[in-house]
């Protein structure tokens, strides 16, 4: 089984054509979240989309993935985005709204918390919605 997985990392890894084109420059960067759009109540076995919003500064940032923690029936989420620094970018900021799904597997009321920056003490803030779940 190792054997296969290295086989096939090298494979990948030969396979890749880094030459010939700029390589993109970027960074990620945590968003503060604005505002969310969550239901008001779950049903249990069901899917759930979950929506975020935030502001993109500018052009060059670009939606990359959430950072979600689960403690017990407390989900702490972040959004992530990519920051290009090689190419040209519009300067006005953006508005931003980006979704995931959440199946209800517990019936416990579910507590999400939404990360929404640092405080100049430098202690995180988070935006906390509390769903219950019916049957």
């Amino acid at each position: 089984m190792k054997k296969l997985i290295i086989l096939i990392l090298l494979i990948t890894f030969f396979s890749c054509d880094i030459g010939g084109e700029e390589l993109q420059d970027f960074t990620v960067e945590i968003m503060p979240i604005e505002s969310v759009e969550v239901p008001t109540e779950f049903i249990i076995g069901n899917t759930h989309v979950i929506t975020v919003n935030y502001t993109r500064p500018n052009g060059c940032y670009e939606f990359n993935s959430f950072i979600p923690q689960t403690n017990g029936n407390t989900r702490t989420i972040a959004v992530v985005d990519t920051v290009y620094s090689n190419i040209s970018c519009t300067q006005s900021s953006i508005e931003a709204s980006v979704s995931f799904e959440f199946s209800v597997t517990s019936a416990e009321t579910h507590i999400f918390q939404f990360f929404q920056g640092t405080s100049q003490a430098g202690e995180d803030q988070y935006l906390i919605v509390e769903v219950p779940v019916i049957q």
